[in-house]
């Protein structure tokens, strides 16, 4: 069977069998990747200490009928707070399923890739509620599936201000064109998740987040995932599961 190079992030991990894991790979030149690390969970395998969450790996495969199989690995970079701190790795473990849940499995998007790996090198610097929602709206843009916040998806008038949004229609309307059923966006909800679409992960210049709108923000996102996926994330159980110890 044909052996191959790829560089990727490890979005999912699940133990299998007495020593081996199950991987889902998001790759720079291949898009998503199931793998098996056999004896990977054994102390001395050499592939003991690669196969972990959110590892940026080099990795040598070997193709299979259904599923590949990792040889070796390299190690680019390992992301210290999404490994040591419970909040970070919560909130890098939702981005990490959205991704999962929108790549198509096989089809390279070196775009997204390079975006993964800027939110998860966000993770280490910035407050993970906040990363997360931003990268979850840009994870959206390049699925093509993202609602339209600036201009009304009935006749095209730009908005300002207050709007109403319309996950049906696929976007905000303006006043003339809205209706029911139909959602309030204040106008500082909408402002902030186009700040967060359009957000530079390389300029850390601080901006401010009023916490009801990043609250409101965060409803409409889950209310629309949930619409389009038809299931709540598995993460958002570990997310929740920690802000009630907190409480």
């Amino acid at each position: 069977m044909a052996q191959y190079t790829t560089e990727a992030i490890v979005l999912g991990v699940r133990n299998w069998g007495d020593a081996d894991k199950m991987l889902t790979l998001f790759s720079r030149e291949h898009g998503r990747i199931k793998a098996a690390a056999f004896g990977c969970r054994r102390p001395k395998s050499p592939l003991a200490g690669g196969m972990q969450m959110f590892n940026h790996l080099d990795l040598q495969l070997t193709e299979g009928e259904r599923i590949d199989t990792v040889k070796q690995y390299t190690l680019h970079h390992h992301f210290k707070r999404l490994s040591e701190d419970l909040t970070t790795m919560a909130y890098g473990s939702f981005v990490a399923e959205l991704t999962s849940e929108f790549a198509p499995e096989r089809e390279p998007q070196p775009a997204v890739f390079g975006c993964m790996l800027d939110i998860f090198t966000a993770f280490e610097t910035r407050n993970p509620r906040i990363t997360a929602l931003a990268g979850a709206y840009q994870l959206l843009e390049f699925s093509g599936l993202q609602l339209r916040y600036d201009h009304c998806v009935h006749c095209g008038r730009s908005i300002e201000g207050d709007a109403c949004i319309s996950m049906d229609d696929g976007g905000v309307l303006c006043a003339d064109c809205g209706g029911t059923p139909c959602i309030s966006l204040p106008g500082g909800v909408r402002e902030l998740i186009l700040h967060l679409i359009s957000l530079d992960w390389k300029d850390v210049s601080p901006f401010m987040v009023h916490r009801e709108e990043l609250l409101l923000a965060e409803h409409l996102l889950l209310k629309y995932l949930q619409g389009i996926l038809g299931k709540p994330l598995k993460s958002l159980a570990f997310i929740n599961q920690l802000a009630a110890i907190r409480d």
